[in-house]
């Protein structure tokens, strides 16, 4: 039996009464659980965010690539100009209901191979390392002139005709019918 016994003094005496549950009371329930979900962060992590322990592992002048993939994974990508250089690259950001993303941690492994594909050096850089790139904000100028819609539309007025074309038709053998 779904409800709950409260005691109650009444004339001195003391009686039990149940209360039933009613839907006002589920949805104060509901109500106050998503209240609480939404108020709890969301963790996205994304990228390859190495830990500690695995990059122990890599020993410069000791492991090779495949002794780094198998332990890393595959690179997030590999030098542009040097394919000896790879670079992991992840991200743990928080979001709490609206709000913006908040980075919580953030970290590039660069893994420097010598020529006999053995690591040369193995190097952590985190947030703050990075530099804040301003965006330009331009648009690319392009020839003509800008026309509305009904300047579009009224322009095409008149550059048709609806008569003879002076086209030849197949199979007539050129005579105009």
């Amino acid at each position: 039996m779904l409800g709950r016994w409260l005691g109650a003094a009444v004339d001195g005496h003391y009686r039990a009464i149940m209360v039933r549950p009613t839907f006002r009371h589920a949805a104060a329930v509901c109500l106050l659980g998503l209240t609480v979900a939404a108020c709890s962060p969301t963790i996205d992590t994304r990228g390859n965010l190495a830990e500690k322990a695995r990059l122990d592992q890599i020993q410069p002048g000791v492991s090779t690539r495949d002794d780094v993939a198998v332990t890393l994974g595959t690179p997030s990508t590999v030098g542009t100009f040097d394919p000896n250089t790879w670079y992991y690259i992840g991200s743990r950001t928080e979001k709490t209901a609206f709000f913006r993303p908040e980075v919580v941690e953030r970290k590039i492994v660069v893994v420097k191979f010598n020529e006999d594909g053995t690591v040369a050096t193995l190097n952590e850089m985190d947030h703050n390392a990075g530099q804040q790139v301003e965006l330009v904000e331009r648009t690319t100028p392009t020839a003509g002139r800008d026309m509305n819609f009904i300047e579009q539309m009224l322009g095409n007025v008149g550059r048709f005709s609806g008569g003879n074309t002076g086209l030849r038709q197949p199979g007539v053998g050129g005579q105009r019918r």
